[in-house]
């Protein structure tokens, strides 16, 4: 026994100070949880920054979850949010994909440099090749792009068998995996396929060819060229602004995202000055005739007709039959 009790005292010794736990996160029954003083060092915890929303919705959080259809669903999916109808889903990631099986949704948001959008077609640039370190989302390219990841999920959307080093052109490119696409208004400055604001389902797509050359920047990036192959006439053409106002869609806004943008201030009208309120003309009071009042006064109930002549100096009622 007392050797027992000496090991495990050996054993509690060679504890380090920093794994204690603080006592002050320690929350006892019946008590409110308290700031501990770790947490309370942290410089996001000391800067009570404002949540900075940006033009577009990234920021915003996704308040629903789709359950209309998997993860991994390719094709149309009924619906209007991008994130939260599951058209596409990542909030900031261009490309959503997995490299086992394929890409799902892409967004065109002007990012590269080296993107070039024809509406029916366009040439989209891969991902990565930047330093996003600090938490920035974009920047300048810095280094090569590699087929991994999200561009080659893209890539085996094309049919045809995924080539690391000079890419590939389909065999028939209907018959690649569709691709849902999302124009942002962020492309609005280099494409006149953009909507005015928001986010906006374009329709099914698919890889055409893929290929790696070097970007404007002097670094290798991965392009891909896209079709669009869908039975619904694109949302810039006549037809497509017909059935978007036969269908009353519009855009639809995070819950506080109007407020944080100043997007729900309407003109107010000058507030006129308070108008005095008109003094009413005195009451004339109402005398009884001496017939009435003697028969009120033989009545058995003369308590409450004392209670009548009472009001007799308001005046009159007015008649509003």
């Amino acid at each position: 026994m007392v050797v027992d009790h000496a090991i495990r005292s050996a054993q509690v010794a060679r504890f380090c100070s920093n794994c204690k736990v603080d006592a002050s996160e320690v929350v006892m029954a019946g008590e409110k949880l308290k700031e501990s003083k770790r947490k309370s060092t942290l410089v996001s915890y000391i800067k009570k920054t404002k949540r900075d929303w940006g033009r577009g919705m990234a920021c915003v959080g996704r308040t629903k979850e789709c359950t209309l259809v998997p993860r991994n669903h390719y094709g149309p999916i009924p619906g209007v949010e991008a994130s939260e109808a599951g058209v596409h889903r990542p909030h900031v990631a261009g490309i959503h994909g997995r490299e086992t099986d394929g890409a799902y949704s892409i967004v065109l948001s002007g990012g590269y440099e080296d993107d070039l959008d024809n509406g029916e077609e366009f040439l989209y640039t891969g991902s990565g090749g930047r330093d996003l370190s600090g938490n920035k989302r974009t920047a300048e390219q810095s280094c090569d792009q590699e087929l991994t990841r999200n561009n080659r999920a893209l890539a085996m959307n094309c049919d045809a068998p995924v080539d690391e080093i000079n890419g590939a052109k389909s065999k028939d490119w209907r018959v690649g995996k569709p691709v849902r696409v999302v124009r942002s208004h962020k492309l609005k400055a280099h494409s006149a396929y953009a909507p005015e604001k928001g986010c906006r389902y374009d329709g099914i797509y698919k890889v055409v060819e893929y290929w790696k050359e070097r970007g404007k920047s002097g670094f290798f990036v991965w392009r891909y060229l896209l079709r669009r192959d869908d039975e619904v006439p694109a949302p810039w053409t006549e037809e497509g602004k017909k059935r978007i106002e036969s269908l009353g869609l519009q855009v639809i806004y995070p819950d506080g995202y109007q407020e944080a943008m100043g997007l729900d201030k309407k003109k107010r009208k000058t507030e006129s000055p308070e108008k005095k309120p008109k003094k009413s003309k005195k009451a004339v009071s109402c005398e009884l005739p001496p017939d009435v009042e003697k028969l009120m006064n033989e009545d058995c109930n003369k308590k409450l007709w004392n209670e009548c002549k009472a009001v007799l100096s308001e005046g009159k009622p007015v008649c509003v039959c």
